[in-house]
């Protein structure tokens, strides 16, 4: 064997344990918790200076601070990499393993952003409900939320930052577990957003929807103008959608997190679940009182026995009580 052949050889054997060893790094550098990862977490945060609590998932840790009251306090379904907790902290766990727990310091510039005197500002005081008007109360000015400082006379002094600002966070956490089951994802993921219990479940229905053929003639066709090119041909055919169904209730009509961002929440829990669609489901049972006073008026009226009234009916019995249809519209309209 020449010297030339055997310094190739070398050389290819060379290559290929480098190879290796990047292949070994790579695998060791994505191993553990990664990015895209739905992970179950239990977490309390305080304040660095002054250890005011932030958040807590820690039912016994609210007990003790006072503010058990005020919401469900349970371990959260986060996903790695999509922002729903701080960056720093995302970092710290990515590479972790299931049962690991950590410490991280949030700078505050991170959590809540630095402190801006520029923020506080002075306002007229009649902007100001009267109930409000003492320090620290939380006032919504001209759409802008901010706290209260001071008030003399009519003028006001009002601080649009966050109450938290320029205070570093210091965040102790540990991964409970891994998230796989769609349905507990999407569970979770509501939960994180809304902060309420919802009723849910996943079904693969078939559904009609119209798609755009490409016809022959359209195909040949293809250098002409598009101005001149006909209407595309369209056809139904059945598709499966995996859907994801919401019992709706008041707790979820009525949260202002859901009335204003209903579509990005809807659009979150699709791409990060991969389902295709979120349906809202409301359910009527038939058990309210209906609306009070409808017919109220008439129910006494002789010879009606309770039953269906007919348009003849109706118009007897406003004779006989020598009302006129029509004053009753224009009371009405007037009102």
């Amino acid at each position: 064997m020449s010297d030339e052949t055997e310094q190739t050889e070398a050389e290819e054997v060379e290559e290929g344990a480098e190879a290796t060893e990047e292949e070994t790094e790579t695998e060791t550098e994505a191993s553990g918790l990664q990015d895209g990862d739905f992970v179950e977490l239990d977490y309390t945060a305080y304040t660095v200076e002054g250890e005011q609590l932030v958040d807590t998932t820690d039912p016994d840790v609210a007990e003790e601070e006072g503010v058990g009251d005020q919401g469900e306090f349970a371990p959260r379904t986060i996903v790695l990499g999509a922002g729903h907790i701080f960056e720093a902290v995302e970092q710290d766990i990515l590479g972790k393993e299931v049962g690991d727990s950590g410490s991280v310091t949030v700078s505050g510039e991170e959590a809540f952003g630095e402190y801006d005197q520029e923020q506080v500002k002075t306002v007229a005081a009649d902007k100001i409900p009267e109930d409000d008007r003492y320090p620290g109360a939380q006032v919504e000015i001209d759409g802008q939320q901010g706290y209260l400082e001071t008030i003399i006379g009519g003028r006001a002094r009002v601080d649009y930052n966050h109450p938290l600002a320029g205070e570093a966070i210091e965040y102790e956490y540990e991964v409970l577990d891994t998230v796989e089951d769609k349905l507990e994802r999407a569970q979770g993921l509501m939960s994180m957003f809304l902060d309420v219990d919802l009723e849910m479940h996943i079904e693969t229905d078939e559904v009609e929807e119209e798609q755009v053929v490409e016809s022959e003639a359209a195909a040949s066709e293809g250098d002409e103008d598009e101005d001149t090119a006909a209407d595309p041909e369209t056809e139904t055919v059945t598709v499966e959608k995996e859907t994801l169904y919401i019992e709706s209730t008041p707790q979820l009509s009525f949260n202002q997190q859901w009335m204003f961002q209903k579509q990005q929440i809807a659009q979150q829990v699709m791409d990060r679940v991969d389902i295709d669609r979120v349906i809202i489901q409301e359910t009527i049972d038939g058990s309210g009182m209906g609306m009070p006073g409808m017919m109220g008026g008439m129910g006494g009226m002789g010879g009606m026995g309770g039953g269906d009234v007919d348009d003849e009916e109706l118009e007897a019995a406003l004779e006989d009580a020598d009302v006129d249809a029509g004053d009753i519209v224009d009371e009405l309209d007037e009102e």
